[in-house]
């Protein structure tokens, strides 16, 4: 089955969630960072906000790298969760968008 290959939507599409989950990846780090010297942190919300918004990766990695947060189920239930919905719409968006059938 012959398909083309469409450049501008894989950049899109890719480009956003390599931005949501380097952002998330952030925002786990400041946060760890102003846990350990007692400043402002970071509402759970926001980061809950952005794993829903497809970062659940770079919360993973944020999550395991700064050894921040990795005793709250929560927090892994939640990017646990959002990692798979978010695989999953990727490749649905990469069939529908990206690789059309001719």
């Amino acid at each position: 089955m012959p398909f083309s290959f469409q450049t501008i939507p894989f950049c899109v599409i890719t480009g956003y969630y390599l931005f949501i989950n380097l952002l998330l990846f952030g925002a786990m780090a400041l946060d760890k960072s102003r846990a350990v010297s007692n400043r402002r942190r970071i509402p759970e919300k926001n980061l809950f906000l952005m794993a829903i918004l497809g970062g659940g990766i770079g919360g993973f990695v944020g999550m395991f790298t700064k050894r921040h947060k990795t005793k709250h189920i929560d927090f892994i239930l939640a990017y646990a969760l959002t990692t798979v919905l978010h695989a999953f719409l990727y490749v649905m968006l990469m069939q529908k968008f990206v690789f059309l059938t001719v």
